[in-house]
């Protein structure tokens, strides 16, 4: 037996790899009419070679790849020579179709014509599967997207629906609230204001028979309906603090201070089975408040914190420099920064939890009936707010309470402040004339009535037009006395037309109410002068004096 050689073996391994290789070959001529094909290909197409022998490539292609074929790939081959990974659909024998990636190239001899043509096909059915099922799942994709998209979109609307019944709810129950504050307020103030005006209203009643019977004796009646009035202006004042609407005249002040002036009242005020003590701190920072409502404050508390002592007891008043974080200004709505405390400390009774919530609210009191008006907290709650400050109580039953005021620290030099007008003594004479305007008839009869006894010439406006004239034919007036809150024109209005005609002129605001004329953020406008309403003859006395004679 002959031993193969080397060629023969080579030759053999070539046609195996030709014959098995993992993609499909076929010679084709130049008309494309196939002269040779691997078994691979035959398998795949599932005929015999014999019956590809003479068929064209695109013969085995299915109608719309034959077309296409034709019409682009075939002129392609003609005019470079050769495609490049061209999808194409093959029928099978059975008829089922085979996804196929077709290469095809022409071969040449040396003078350049052409021999054959070498078509290469890969099966494309795994490809072809993942591409479906890659569009598949980028359909679904898209789908979910879509789908995800539209409950965002429906979530958001049912969010902004949920959100907008819940704020109806919130607003409904706030406006429940709100009613029945005003109707605990209102009710507060029928009670407290029909009880001083039975007492005004009786004295002057028996003021009025007792001197109509040429009886003098009624000096009791007018002390009891004084009394009523003045009760009934102090209410008025707590319920400003306590809306914060009340004029404040601020000034720097040191607390330590004002704590030591104010020892020995608040002994007289505490009696003597309390022991106060005063804890002061050392390089206490200034404040910038207004002192007599910050005295009024602590006398409060102080008055407090007595009754919550019946037997006796300890009361502190702690000053301190207190810095307020971040958190803990973003917690109670208030500034973060640096503040002084004034803490007053009680060894009282304490209270629950549920009286700590509703301390601050007017008319709320734990006292009986006839010892408190419950507004003595609410106005303080009401001045510290408006002085830009913070409030905290600190209270458990059976073991005391503090209540701690922080106010700002007050920065640089002092505001003008208040004028001290407590001390001074009325006078006066017919030289220094001021101009009353008041656009309430008996309110003016009566201020003017006041300023003669007071011996000071008086001439009266009803309004501002009357007082411009008034003012540019007696330029001899010294003083504007006018209310804040009239028609046409108001107090501020017509002050500061009166200044630039009248430069030296000096003015004197009276209101019940000030709003926003001369009051800006609660606190008096610098080198304004205000005298509220009502005002007793001293107090209107004292003022006009101290006016007068500023510089």
């Amino acid at each position: 037996m002959t031993k193969p050689n080397q060629g023969e073996t080579q030759l053999e391994d070539l046609e195996d790899l030709f014959e098995n290789a993992p993609c499909g070959y076929l010679s084709a001529q130049p008309d494309g009419r196939i002269i040779k094909a691997n078994l691979t290909f035959a398998g795949w197409v599932g005929y015999d070679r014999e019956h590809l022998i003479g068929l064209r490539f695109q013969d085995l292609l299915n109608i719309g790849g034959k077309i296409y074929y034709e019409t682009h790939f075939a002129p392609l081959l003609r005019m470079q020579g050769f495609f490049n990974e061209v999808a194409l659909d093959i029928v099978r024998k059975d008829c089922s179709v085979m996804p196929s990636l077709v290469n095809a190239i022409e071969r040449r001899d040396n003078t350049g014509g052409l021999q054959f043509i070498r078509i290469i096909i890969f099966d494309a059915s795994d490809r072809r599967r993942y591409e479906r099922e890659l569009l598949n799942a980028r359909r679904a994709a898209e789908l979910a997207t879509a789908e995800l998209r539209d409950l965002n979109l429906s979530l958001e609307a049912r969010v902004a629906q949920a959100v907008d019944e819940r704020l109806r709810a919130e607003e409904v129950l706030r406006q429940a609230q709100k009613m029945e504050a005003v109707g605990q307020l209102t009710g507060g103030i029928a009670h407290d204001f029909n009880n001083l005006m039975s007492v005004v209203l009786s004295g002057l009643s028996l003021l009025e028979r007792r001197l109509a019977k040429g009886d003098s004796d009624v000096g009791k009646y007018i002390a009891a309906a004084r009394d009523g009035a003045n009760r009934a202006v102090t209410l008025t004042q707590r319920l400003l603090a306590f809306s914060r609407r009340q004029p404040l005249s601020p000034q720097k002040l040191d607390a330590n201070q004002m704590v030591s002036e104010m020892s020995e009242i608040l002994r007289r005020t505490i009696g003597e089975t309390i022991h106060l003590e005063t804890d002061l701190a050392g390089g206490l920072w200034k404040v910038y408040v207004d002192a007599n409502q910050l005295e009024n404050a602590v006398i409060n508390l102080a008055v407090n914190a007595r009754d919550a002592m019946p037997e006796g007891g300890s009361l502190t008043i702690k000053t301190a420099n207190c810095h307020l974080d971040d958190r803990y200004a973003a917690e109670h709505e208030i500034k973060s920064g640096q503040y002084v405390m004034v803490a007053v400390t009680d060894s009282g009774s304490g209270m629950a939890p549920d009286v700590v919530a509703k301390a601050f609210e007017p008319f709320f009191t734990t006292k009986g009936v006839g010892k408190g008006t419950g507004l003595g907290l609410s106005q303080v709650f009401g001045f510290v707010k408006q002085s830009e400050g913070h409030l905290r109580i600190h209270s458990e039953l059976n073991h005391g309470t503090t209540v701690k005021i922080y106010l700002p620290r007050a920065y640089g030099a002092s505001e003008p402040g208040r004028i001290a007008v407590d001390n001074l003594v009325a006078e006066g004479s017919n030289s220094e004339i001021i101009l009353v305007v008041e656009d309430d008839e008996q309110v003016r009869r009566l201020v003017v009535q006041m300023l003669h006894e007071l011996d000071y010439g008086v001439f009266e406006a009803r309004d501002g037009a009357e007082a411009l004239q008034l003012l540019d034919e007696y330029p001899e007036i010294g003083l504007l006395f006018t209310d804040v809150v009239m028609p046409d024109m108001d107090g501020r209005q017509l002050a500061d037309r009166a200044k630039q005609a009248h430069p030296a002129l000096k003015v004197l605001f009276t209101t019940g109410y000030t709003r926003n004329a001369i009051v800006h953020n609660g606190m008096l406008d610098p080198r304004v002068h205000l005298l509220p309403k009502p005002a007793t003859f001293e107090q209107l006395s004292s003022k006009i004096r101290a006016v007068l004679d500023s510089g």
